[in-house]
């Protein structure tokens, strides 16, 4: 189906960066990457009061949008380049779509990535082609490597964000968004070194000046936040949005998108951990820590957002399933549908019957029972049970709590942060 013109403001972009260059990527990647669907999910309009539009960047191939500006940058090169081929240093989604499209045109392409990087990401980016050289203890040390090697060999180094071709190739997501639904008044841009945002934001402010550009890190990574905003605030930690977690941003990006940004904010580990269960529940979709920050931001902002019109990116949906598990579940706990309950009792025959029979009343669910007679501050002849549970919701799971303080028992509910 033919896709809409849409108008540029003239005057509008960065030296380095333009809407032309974004719909010149447009034209390069067209037909070679997934044109996504951009779809209104009207459960999530209702929650969130404003109208949620969603851009299923976690169909792409390798199941994340940095196919569209690792594939501009290939296709850049000259033939000489192609030969030698390129170089990268990452451990996520940069590496497989470009050791995909690199393998798909003939490329030879090199990822160095750290020796603690999980083997999954090493054989998923050598399933796709891609040469995986393990070197240094972080990426600091992997990237370092990887330049020598540019160097050494003779290879083209392709950023994984600090690139304006590889920025083009992203912004491709906007002009794709804003084709489909060209009345959105706001985008929601998920940051790590900028690269998405700053296509995505160059393009969109173009098409409409008046769009509401809002960029969204993680909180325990707010290292574009601080660079934009002069804030000191500490980085580092174990985020679930290991897709955007950057100790750096880019150079290039940062001047970018200190001229576009209208708004900035972060989303904590909770608020990413139950949006991706939501969106899981919700729009049967599976993404991955840093797909859900946008949604997460307009979520816990929701009066920012209320009555707009707003465009979310969910940028990959590639997540480890043991990871994903411990997200559902403990997301199920926090909701009150899940519990372990930690009680105090008796050591004598009947006494956990007892106790059984008060779930049995309220009709919840005995999933685990775990005794602890030793290590505990009751006296020897006393034992802690612990019962993990299964309730309908929160308030059945209180009223069964209720219950047994009445019974005279010593309730404690283990919490999951």
């Amino acid at each position: 189906m033919e896709q809409p013109v849409l108008k540029i403001a003239p005057g509008t972009g960065n030296a380095a960066l333009t809407a032309a260059d974004v719909h010149a990527a447009a034209e390069r990647i067209a037909g070679k990457v997934v044109r996504t669907p951009t779809m209104r999910s009207s459960t999530l309009s209702a929650m969130a009061g404003a109208e949620i539009w969603l851009k299923f960047e976690n169909l792409q191939f390798t199941a994340a949008y940095k196919e569209r500006g690792a594939l501009n940058a290939l296709l850049l090169l000259d033939e000489t380049r192609k030969a030698r081929g390129v170089i990268a240093a990452s451990a996520g989604n940069h590496a497989q779509g470009l050791s995909y499209h690199g393998t798909r045109l003939g490329v030879p392409v090199t990822i160095v990535m750290p020796r603690t990087t999980p083997l999954v990401k090493v054989m998923q980016t050598e399933s796709v082609g891609g040469k995986v050289v393990l070197e240094g203890e972080s990426f600091d040390e992997a990237y370092a490597h990887a330049r020598k090697l540019e160097t050494e060999l003779g290879l083209t180094f392709i950023h994984p964000f600090d690139d304006p071709h590889v920025a083009a190739g992203q912004g491709t997501v906007a002009l794709e968004m804003l084709q489909d639904v060209p009345d959105l008044d706001t985008l929601v841009l998920p940051i790590g070194g900028g690269g998405l945002a700053s296509g995505m934001g160059t393009l969109a402010r173009a098409v409409n000046p008046a769009i509401k550009l809002v960029g969204v890190e993680a909180q325990l990574y707010p290292s574009m936040y601080n660079l934009l905003k002069g804030t000191n605030l500490p980085i580092g930690g174990d985020t679930l949005a290991e897709g955007i977690a950057v100790f750096a941003p880019g150079l290039f990006t940062s001047k970018v998108l200190r001229e576009l940004l209208d708004d900035f904010l972060l989303v904590s580990e909770p608020k990413i951990e139950s949006t991706l269960a939501l969106l899981l529940q919700i729009e049967k979709t599976l993404v991955e820590g840093a797909g859900a920050t946008g949604l997460a931001a307009v979520m816990d902002n929701r009066e920012l957002f209320a009555g707009r019109k707003v465009g979310v990116v969910l940028s990959g949906g590639n997540i480890d399933t043991r990871l994903l598990a411990n997200v559902l579940l403990r997301d199920l706990a926090r909701s009150g549908r899940l519990a372990r309950l930690r009680i105090g009792l008796q050591d004598r025959a009947g006494a956990l019957f007892k106790v059984a029979k008060v779930f049995h009343e309220h009709n919840v669910n005995i999933i685990e029972v775990f005794h602890q007679r030793i290590f505990t501050h009751l006296p020897a002849k006393g034992l802690v049970t612990e019962i993990e549970c299964e309730a309908r919701d929160k308030e059945q799971l209180d009223a069964l709590v209720a219950a047994l303080r009445r019974e005279g028992y010593e309730v404690k509910q283990v919490e999951t942060e």
